[in-house]
């Protein structure tokens, strides 16, 4: 005999994911930026000209860390849905994007690499359509806690762009204007 979980036992599944999922994701987020020295107070960063439509700085840790809640949120909603078909790869869907999230801030601000971190936040725009199509065949609210994060790394990504063509002597540099030259 099958039996039904009822709302609460549901709901109680979901909440023990979600204080597994909500703190991993903060974590991790926080440790990329960390790690990467990311923020206005970069020396690189702040040489660099920024858009006109750039933020005010405050802007991105209280979004980020938002963003980061709602990711865990959806990703527990993924995870509790025990038994549902295509939970699996929705649940490696998420990783795979969130891969991606967590390796833009090494390459932008630790590597100065605007170019290859374009290319890493479009792949994450991709991937992340992908996990967000996935989660709704899970749970539909899954996919709607994903459509900040989706809108702000649109808008994150366009940011990384202009960013690339105001600054582009910044690409991979180290923001001296100095050349260095290795002879084996």
């Amino acid at each position: 005999m099958q039996q039904l979980a009822s709302p609460a036992q549901l709901r109680a599944s979901i909440m023990r994911w979600m204080l597994f999922t909500v703190p991993l994701c903060l974590g991790l987020g926080f440790l990329s930026g960390r790690a990467a020295g990311s923020g206005p107070d970069n020396p690189w960063f702040a040489m660099l000209d920024k858009p006109a439509i750039y933020p005010a700085p405050i802007t991105f840790p209280i979004v980020w860390t938002l963003l980061y809640v709602l990711m865990g949120a959806a990703l527990a909603l993924i995870a509790a849905a025990r038994g549902a078909n295509g939970r699996g790869i929705a649940v490696a869907a998420f990783v795979a994007q969130f891969a991606l999230n967590l390796a833009w801030s090494p390459a932008f601000f630790l590597a100065h690499r605007i170019t290859l971190a374009l290319a890493i936040i479009i792949a994450l725009i991709v991937v992340l359509g992908i996990a967000i199509v996935l989660a709704w065949r899970v749970r539909r609210l899954a996919a709607v806690l994903l459509l900040p994060y989706l809108a702000w790394v649109c808008f994150a990504s366009f940011l990384n762009l202009q960013i690339l063509q105001l600054n582009p002597g910044a690409d991979g540099g180290d923001g001296s204007g100095a050349a260095v030259r290795v002879q084996l």
